[in-house]
């Protein structure tokens, strides 16, 4: 058992795995994780600060990898596959169920755990009514282990559903929403979306390393072509 007092920041990639995310998207998704491995292999060190999870939603939710070290050896790369709708609050009720597992489990290890950062990737709208997925978020974030939620949205994603589930939505630590321009190609927007996400765990564990806390996330002016950052108080069409 580890006990070393370390404090670690777990990361949720979380993926849309409805059938419309079939072919170039879902290619596009399934290489983020290898990237995110890549990325801290070159910088080995922030192994000791961060854990990275995915977990996929279609009209169920699955935890295709459970948070761990993705520099670990015997790690089995997960492969997301197409399945069904788009069930935003089964994404969020496996989210609430294992973030808190998660901690308590890091927590019995000895570890000191930094509040979650969930990135959250989808390409539509949510098919739960309303009410179900507002209601299922609101547990999400009203928990007291809840999750920094950064969300994402490629072709038919609702940007104003997407918008509201921004959290926090203000204050000094608010998180930002991410979205592919108009007319660009979705597969190469999620690729520049995994270089967001791989910035943020490298920046956020460099800034954890330092003795600083909270979640890192780049400036507009250094987003990779294709994608604009929004608040949660943004204006748009």
């Amino acid at each position: 058992m580890e006990a070393s007092g370390a404090k670690l920041l777990p990361f949720y990639i979380v993926i849309d795995a409805s059938f419309s995310m079939s072919g170039s998207k879902i290619d596009s998704a399934n290489k983020i994780i290898g990237q995110v491995r890549d990325a801290l292999a070159q910088n080995p060190i922030l192994t000791d600060k961060v854990r990275i999870g995915l977990v996929d939603f279609a009209d169920d939710a699955q935890v295709q990898l459970p948070l761990c070290d993705v520099l670990d050896p015997s790690l089995t790369m997960p492969v997301v596959k197409p399945r069904g709708g788009t069930s935003y609050v089964a994404a969020f009720r496996l989210l609430r169920s294992t973030i808190a597992a998660n901690i308590k489990q890091l927590k019995a290890d000895g570890f000191k755990v930094h509040r979650p950062a969930v990135f959250f990737l989808s390409d539509g709208a949510p098919t739960d009514p309303p009410a179900d997925w507002k209601a299922a978020f609101a547990d999400l974030a009203g928990d007291k282990g809840y999750p920094n939620v950064i969300t994402f949205g490629v072709d038919d994603a609702d940007a104003h559903v997407l918008q509201a589930l921004i959290h926090p939505s203000k204050g000094e630590k608010q998180m930002r929403m991410y979205l592919m321009d108009k007319g660009e190609d979705a597969a190469k927007a999620i690729t520049s979306m995994a270089e967001i996400m791989i910035s943020s765990v490298l920046e956020s564990g460099r800034s954890l390393s330092h003795g600083e806390s909270g979640i890192k996330l780049p400036d507009q002016e250094d987003l990779p072509p294709g994608v604009t950052a929004h608040a949660a108080d943004d204006d748009f069409v």
